[in-house]
């Protein structure tokens, strides 16, 4: 890469620092069914391969004559209709991987069959901000994921604010709490005196939010995390990027699929809806948006357990105020299954990934953070 390139990049970070956009990742894990999701109700081919759990036309919430959303999506229908939602099909990549923990790992380092040392998102942060900003990447989990993994910053990560800081023995709370940064020739202790100092900041700063945290917006039954995302924003904490969703493969639908793949999209639904309308509450909607994802779709037919078997080509979101609402990118053909029964993808899902990078955050270097050039969709102005 030429030495041009490198300051256009630094350039657009600059930029993008003074915008000060922040961007929400939203992971459904354990592979979301995106056919009962997004539904091609009039595509015959669907119920013929579906003739149990297939939701009939008189159940969807019709986006248009072609697709509707599954029946527990409030949510996502009035995101739709407010123009907020931007759907992209046919997301995934080449020689794609049935094993859960491998394909996150692909989406998480955006380098399918080859992986990384660090995650898309603290690249991503890496190169927004070259020099470590506290609260910078934040990460809401009871452990880290892959995605956020950064080589300049030093993801917070936390599930529960209220009990957010350090652990440590009781005899060493006292020292913990009282640890400076020396200006000494010594690198290792200055690192530990750093983390240190960080942590205890990190953790004040996120239980300062919470507790001042209050709102009005319902975010349905279970707010999915992401009512501490809207407190640190409206708390004004920098961080910039934000990393979310669910755990323990929740949308792993192998038996019995309906009423619980029902019921998970309108948790998420609602709780995104919500996220969102908090954000115009607090008058930051302009700032922020969101996408969703999953690691892989499901197999198109059902299974004899009325359920779905782990797959490949799906959907992905994008949410928010400023985001062009519509249908971006090719359907999989339902007429062109690959040898066992899967979608084909249509679009790298780094493009997906590209537009939030290069539409969204302005960056002008998603070519830097996925190692590679991938065209992005006109889902921003």
């Amino acid at each position: 890469m030429v030495p041009g390139i490198f300051g256009t990049i630094a350039r657009a970070a600059a930029a993008a620092e003074q915008e000060d956009r922040i961007l929400v990742v939203f992971e459904l894990s354990g592979g979301n069914d995106g056919l009962n999701t997004v539904v091609p109700y009039a595509d015959d081919r669907y119920y013929k391969l579906r003739p149990n759990i297939g939701i009939r036309p008189n159940k969807v919430r019709k986006l248009d004559d072609r697709f509707g959303l599954n029946p527990g999506m409030a949510g996502f229908e009035r995101l739709w209709k407010d123009g907020q939602l931007a759907i992209v099909h046919g997301c995934g990549y080449d020689n794609p991987s049935f094993s859960h923990f491998t394909s996150m790992a692909y989406w998480h380092t955006a380098a399918p069959n080859s992986g990384d040392d660090y995650g898309w998102v603290g690249r991503l942060a890496d190169t927004m901000s070259p020099k470590p900003v506290p609260n910078y990447l934040l990460n809401i989990d009871a452990t880290q994921s892959l995605a956020v993994r950064s080589r300049i910053h030093t993801p917070v990560v936390f599930d529960d604010p209220d009990r957010f800081m350090r652990s440590a023995f009781f005899q060493e709370r006292t020292l913990l709490d009282d640890v400076q940064v020396e200006a000494e020739d010594n690198p290792s202790r200055r690192f530990l005196e750093q983390v240190a100092v960080s942590a205890r900041e990190s953790s004040f700063a996120v239980r300062d939010a919470w507790s001042k945290y209050k709102t009005t917006v319902d975010y349905g039954i279970i707010p999915l995390g992401l009512t501490k995302v809207a407190a640190c924003i409206s708390a004004g904490l920098p961080t910039r990027l934000y990393y979310v969703g669910y755990r323990n493969n929740a949308f792993d639908t192998h038996v019995q699929q309906s009423d619980l793949h029902q019921r998970l999209l309108t948790y998420t639904s609602d709780a995104i809806y919500g996220f969102l309308r908090d954000m115009e509450r607090i008058g930051q909607a302009d700032r922020v948006s969101m996408l969703i994802f999953s690691e892989f779709g499901r197999r198109v037919p059902e299974n004899t357990s009325l359920g779905t078997d782990h797959g490949t080509a799906n959907v992905m979101f994008f949410a928010g105020k400023q985001v062009k609402g519509g249908h971006y990118g090719t359907p999989s053909d339902l007429g062109g299954l690959d040898a066992g029964d899967n979608l084909v993808h249509t679009s790298d899902f780094r493009r997906v990934y590209g537009t939030a990078i290069d539409g969204w955050l302005r960056l002008g270097a998603a070519d830097k953070v996925l190692k590679g050039r991938f065209e992005g969709f006109p889902v921003f102005a």
